[in-house]
Formats: structure tokens, C-alpha cells, sequence
């Protein structure tokens, strides 16, 4: 399984997420609650995935891994894209794809957020 389909799969797994297409057939857009937290690039052979991010790690993920760089098209203070090259273990953007979830649903008022949980 590529990078990209366990993105995909661990985006799809979130409770409350909605896969959809709204730029292009080439993006994936991954919503909780009609917030965006994940947006998959499916052109490419590797592709990538953008993801929100705390800002001061959203930096240090950017210091420490050249294949992660500021939100491509996005508040690049608070979104990361990550080329899905190999070069960032599976595990850590799977945790970053999480993490990003976790950003957004916290925004939540708590009437959405408890509907998640129902």
C-alpha cells in the first residue's frame, strides 16, 4: 500500500469525515464537521497531502524534513504539505494526518463535537 492510500484510508477511518472533490478531480478533500483537515494530491506517481498543523511544530516539521514545506495555496502558518516521496516515515505523517483531525475538531462547538462521538 502506498503512502498515499494509507492517507487516504486513515482520513476515511476519522469519525465524521467526508471525502470530496470540490477543486478538481486531482484533490482529495478530506471534512469533519465541513472543515477542511486533509487535502490529497492524487496526481503524481507519490503525491501529497496537506495537513493543519500547530504552528511552531508546523516550523520544525519544515527545519527537519526537506519534503515538508509550507501549505501549498494555504494559511502557510497553519497548514504543511508533505511530499509522500518516502522521506518522512509512514507513521509520523500518519500522526500528523491525526493530529490535523484532532486541530480541527477542537474548533468545533461542542454540539458538533458531540455528534462526532454519538
Amino acid at each position: 500500500m502506498s503512502s498515499r492510500d494509507k492517507v487516504i484510508a486513515a482520513c476515511s477511518a476519522k469519525p465524521g469525515s467526508i471525502e470530496d472533490y470540490p477543486f478538481s478531480e486531482g484533490a482529495a478533500v478530506f471534512k469533519v464537521a465541513g472543515k477542511i483537515f486533509a487535502i490529497v494530491d492524487m496526481d503524481g506517481s507519490a503525491g501529497s497531502v496537506s495537513l493543519k498543523c500547530d504552528p511552531d511544530l508546523a516550523v520544525d516539521l519544515r527545519r527537519r524534513y526537506a519534503a515538508i514545506t509550507a501549505g501549498y495555496h494555504l494559511n502557510k502558518r497553519h497548514w504543511n504539505t508533505i511530499a509522500l516521496d518516502g522521506s518522512v516515515p509512514d507513521d509520523e505523517v500518519l500522526d500528523l494526518t491525526h493530529q490535523s483531525y484532532e486541530l480541527v475538531v477542537a474548533g468545533l462547538t461542542r454540539g458538533e463535537r458531540d455528534k462526532l462521538s454519538a
